[in-house]
Parts: C-alpha cells; sequence; structure tokens
C-alpha cells in the first residue's frame, strides 16, 4: 500500500479482492447467540456493491443474489469477514461473489459462513448509449503482502455530524477496530486498548465515500502490541484516493480478569 497522500484510480483498477471485517457483539445476534442472518446478508450485498463501483465507478444497484445458505454459525465476539470478488463483467452488469467467514481470534479457527453471487447492475447517469463498464482483466490488482490488515467500508448519512461529514468519533471507531482485529490476530489474546497517540483528520470524508483502514504491526512488548492504522477515503464516483488520517494505537493483552498478560510466547 502506498504512502503517498493522494492516489488516483481509473475505473477498472479494483484492489480486488476486498473485505470488510467486523464484530459480532450482542445487538448483532438473534435469539440463538449468533448473528442474525439479516445482518449478515446486509453486510454481504454492502461489500458487493463496494466491489463492483471500485470497478465502474458509477452508481450500482442490486438486481439479484443467488441462494445463499448458511453453513457456519457467527458466534458474539467472533470477527466477520466479507470478501468480495469480480466473477463476471457485462456490459452495464456485474457478477460478484462474496465470502463470509467467521473467525475466532482466539482459537485462531476460521469457518467458511456461507458464499453468494450478486448481480450488480450500473447505472450511468449521464454516459452516451454506447458506454459499457470496463472489462475485467484490469481489474487484477494484487493486493498488499505485508501482512496488514486491510478493510474496507462506506460512510452511511448515520455516520455523518451536522456538516455531512463523517463524524471523528466513528473515524477513530474504525481505526481502533482495525487495530484490535490486527493485535489479536498476532498474539490469539484477548487485547484492548490501552492510548493511541496524536490523530490529525487532514481530510474530511463525505457520506457515500469509500473507507479504507491498513493496520499493520509496528512494535511488541511483554503485554503490548503497537498498531498503525492508516485510514484513506475514496469519492464513490471519483478517482482519488485520499490519506485522512495516521495514528499508532497500543493494545494490551489481558486475561478473563482484565489483567495484562504475555502477549506472545518467549
Amino acid at each position: 500500500m502506498t504512502s503517498d497522500s493522494n492516489v488516483e484510480m481509473a475505473p477498472g483498477e479494483t484492489p480486488a479482492p476486498a473485505t470488510l471485517i467486523d464484530i459480532v457483539f450482542p445487538g448483532d445476534t438473534n435469539h440463538h447467540g449468533t448473528l442474525f442472518g439479516g445482518a449478515g446478508l446486509a453486510l454481504m450485498d454492502r461489500i458487493a456493491f463496494i466491489v463492483a463501483t471500485r470497478h465502474g465507478r458509477v452508481p450500482f444497484v442490486t438486481a439479484s443474489c443467488d441462494r445463499v445458505d448458511f453453513r457456519a454459525p457467527a458466534r458474539i465476539g467472533h470477527i466477520v469477514s466479507f470478501t468480495g470478488r469480480p466473477l463476471r463483467v457485462g456490459r452495464r452488469s456485474m457478477v460478484i461473489e462474496v465470502d463470509m467467514v467467521a473467525e475466532d481470534l482466539i482459537a485462531g479457527t476460521r469457518d467458511l459462513c456461507t458464499r453468494g453471487q450478486f448481480t450488480m447492475v450500473a447505472m450511468p447517469e449521464g454516459k452516451d448509449a454506447g458506454w459499457s463498464l470496463p472489462s475485467l482483466d484490469s481489474a487484477a490488482t494484487e493486493q498488499s503482502k505485508d501482512g496488514a490488515v486491510c478493510m474496507v467500508d462506506i460512510v452511511f448519512p448515520d455516520q455523518a455530524n451536522s456538516f455531512g461529514a463523517m463524524f471523528g468519533g466513528d473515524a477513530l471507531a474504525q481505526m481502533t477496530k482495525a487495530a484490535f482485529v490486527a493485535a489479536t490476530r498476532a498474539s490469539r489474546k484477548t487485547t484492548v486498548l490501552a492510548s493511541c497517540q496524536r490523530i490529525d483528520f487532514k481530510h474530511r470524508i463525505t457520506v457515500g465515500s469509500i473507507i479504507e483502514l491498513v493496520a499493520r504491526i509496528v512494535g511488541t512488548g511483554r503485554s503490548s502490541t503497537t498498531v498503525e492504522v492508516e485510514l484513506w477515503s475514496e469519492d464513490l464516483l471519483g478517482t482519488k484516493r485520499t490519506l485522512t488520517a495516521r495514528g499508532v494505537f497500543i493494545m494490551v493483552a489481558v486475561d478473563r480478569d482484565h489483567r495484562p498478560v504475555p502477549a506472545f510466547a518467549a
């Protein structure tokens, strides 16, 4: 992932696959204590929309999805990853395949909960009659191979402040979530936020923007993990990626009594 603060992205330059990561909290579950199926489907549709929009840089709507069978549950405390990749591109439609995986961060186990295909249709306002989506050949951009946690999402109106920009608290929550996932995956211990260094927001993030968080471990101590998190933003229909914020988070491994424990084996 480049460290430049601005990067131009042309239509078809899709960093595929793209992954949305969330944590299952009690408010997301049904009466069985597992992730509510409707919430899972909503997140699958969201990542399909992000992948399609990044490829075509035009508005998309969901036309259909294949049968979705839930093979394994996602329980409270699990990390759920929704990974979308383009399979086929037509003139004005795309088929996006989405995997939903539940991960027990302490045990390190990962279970495929479901896989589905979503057909997304482009709504190219202002384009001429001969316009068509870019071919899939130009979408094979490799992901970062440096072990970073990369997660994307989209900013909705309920995350905005009175000026129509993403609320700083929501941005901090997203950055902390990325730090938590990176630290807990590395240590396989329960981790909590101990501190974060000063974070300056260099650019506003408007409603409808795609955000990408990149979390890298930059240091470890006896019970602590230092994670650097970058917050990038993309105009939904534009070509520019902007480094909006960067912060350093100190995550500490704790036991059931919330006392610090060694994060890594000696």
